[in-house]
């Protein structure tokens, strides 16, 4: 589940650079915090960097409470897992469609957007033009957070670092 979302905000985010206010958006660059609250009211925290192109190409860098990278080029991930000395390549079978997704988005308030995939309802928070913050209850009825700080958009993001070569001693996984 955990990288199943990973991906889909790499997508979430490259189409959201589509939509109608972020149409010319080339790149996003920002430190985020994920927390995640589940049904018993126990909290994880994420901590970490995204760098996003809307050429297809993202990168998830988790600095705490773990050390994980997870990169999407269009339809295939790689989530990188230094502790474990392995990485798991995956294809994306599942097609999302988040243009239409975030072409459908509403405006519900002055800096909300709303907006409906697979029936899991997003909230969108934008401020200043920016995505600042994307909360949403997941299908094990976990509520999830993403703050966005230090929000850089339209810089140059260099292509060398969504690229991942694995070590000779890590352990490689195919899904």
């Amino acid at each position: 589940m955990f990288y199943k979302f990973i991906i889909f905000l790499g997508i979430f985010f490259i189409s959201f650079a589509n939509a109608n206010i972020f149409k010319n958006i080339n790149s996003f660059q920002a430190d985020f915090v994920q927390l995640i609250k589940n049904s018993s009211n126990k909290n994880i925290e994420y901590k970490g960097q995204v760098f996003i192109k809307n050429d297809g190409k993202v990168l998830w860098r988790y600095k705490s409470p773990i050390i994980k990278n997870v990169y999407i080029n269009k339809n295939f991930a790689i989530v990188d897992e230094p502790e474990l000395e392995q990485a798991i390549f995956t294809s994306l079978d599942k097609k999302i469609d988040i243009v239409k997704l975030l072409n459908s988005a509403k405006k519900v308030g002055q800096n909300k957007y709303s907006a409906k995939l697979y029936n899991v309802d997003y909230e969108i928070v934008v401020k200043d033009k920016k995505i600042s913050e994307i909360l949403y209850k997941d299908e094990l009825e976990n509520k999830i957070t993403i703050k966005f700080s230090n929000i850089k958009q339209n810089i140059s993001l260099d292509d060398k670092i969504f690229k991942f070569t694995a070590p000779n001693y890590y352990d490689i996984i195919r899904k």
